[in-house]
């Protein structure tokens, strides 16, 4: 990867993404994800060469600069959770996605989000209580937030939210896809046996 349109079309391959160019100065070119309208990759071109301001996690940060001369602190940006990337042709091309794409899962991280990737965690024949998947989630306090989300639930065929009960193993009262009577049909087409509206957690939890 050496152009800026190698760089920007790479970019735009991530979920939800686009281009601006939000300065009056055309050498700048942002790839922002929609909804938070967050920049993850920022192209521009200095000293005869493409560079690339991606957001990185402060644990890795050092580890990118050590690894690649290339790889230097964020330039016109904080330093702690930036790193430029220069476009010189000395770093694999493997190593540049996969430092573009921690910034863009760094810039999409949000509770929600792991929330549910949480719930897709939960194997089948299983069931899981809304503190396990806050705990699963990194935050074992938020299993409001958890009922929260999965109500809100906008694939519930990959996010099998059926599988979340309450500590006592209690089914939801009026669960928000297909209605009530729905979560137990799910969960007993899992071979999880339901029993007025209750699982046992010893046979049945995680």
């Amino acid at each position: 990867m050496k152009t800026r349109q190698q760089a920007i079309t790479y970019g735009l391959t991530f979920p939800h993404t686009y281009v601006e160019s939000p300065f009056k100065d055309p050498n700048w070119e942002l790839i922002r994800v929609k909804g938070s309208k967050k920049a993850f990759l920022w192209v521009y071109e200095k000293d005869g060469y493409i560079n690339l301001n991606i957001k990185v996690d402060p644990e890795w940060r050092e580890f990118w600069r050590e690894a690649y001369d290339a790889v230097i602190p964020g330039y016109h940006q904080n330093k702690k959770y930036w790193n430029t990337i220069i476009l010189d042709g000395t770093i694999p091309e493997k190593d540049i996605k996969k430092m573009i794409k921690e910034s863009y899962d760094i810039i999409t991280d949000s509770p929600t989000k792991r929330i549910y990737e949480a719930v897709k965690q939960i194997p089948k024949g299983h069931v899981a209580t809304y503190g396990q998947v806050a705990a699963m989630a990194g935050n074992p306090k938020m299993s409001r937030a958890v009922g929260n989300a999965l109500h809100k639930n906008p694939d519930p065929e990959n996010i099998p939210c059926f599988r979340v009960v309450n500590a006592k193993g209690e089914l939801a009262g009026a669960f928000a896809f297909g209605g009530e009577g729905n979560q137990a049909k799910l969960l007993e087409e899992d071979g999880v046996v339901v029993v007025d509206g209750k699982v046992d957690l010893d046979v049945y939890g995680m």
